[in-house]
């Protein structure tokens, strides 16, 4: 997973990710929680930023995850620091967001779905703020 953050993070040309096990073992508890109750939110309060991905009848890499996240780059103008209307646009500046130095990651599956979540520390997506 760190690899995968960081091959999106090089190609804006911010510092690598370090992997986190506390941030991990938070995401595993939303991973879990997401799965067991058949629900797809942000945890909400949490001091961390968080990035969700789910999938049925397949099971996904973390470079496919992380793809998923990284291709909303395509619907990013970094000029306005504006997404495309009606398009997601935050989870790819999460992932790049220069500010943050640590991820931790984790997946719940069940034979239907499964459902991962990634921590960040400190958080991104400040409004007003561009991610590089």
């Amino acid at each position: 997973m760190v690899d995968a953050h960081n091959r999106w993070r090089d190609t804006v040309r911010v510092p690598h990710l370090r992997w986190n096990a506390q941030l991990a073992n938070y995401a595993q508890e939303w991973a879990n929680y997401l799965l067991r109750t058949n629900k797809f939110e942000h945890r909400s309060n949490s001091p961390y930023g968080e990035n969700l991905a789910s999938a049925s009848g397949q099971m996904l890499s973390p470079s496919r995850v992380l793809d998923m996240w990284g291709n909303e780059v395509n619907d990013y103008n970094y000029a306005s620091n504006s997404c495309t209307p009606g398009q997601m646009c935050g989870h790819y500046t999460q992932v790049v967001w220069r500010n943050t130095s640590e991820v931790g990651c984790a997946v719940a599956r069940n034979d239907q779905k499964e459902v991962w979540v990634c921590n960040y520390n400190p958080p991104g997506n400040y409004t007003g703020q561009r991610p590089y």
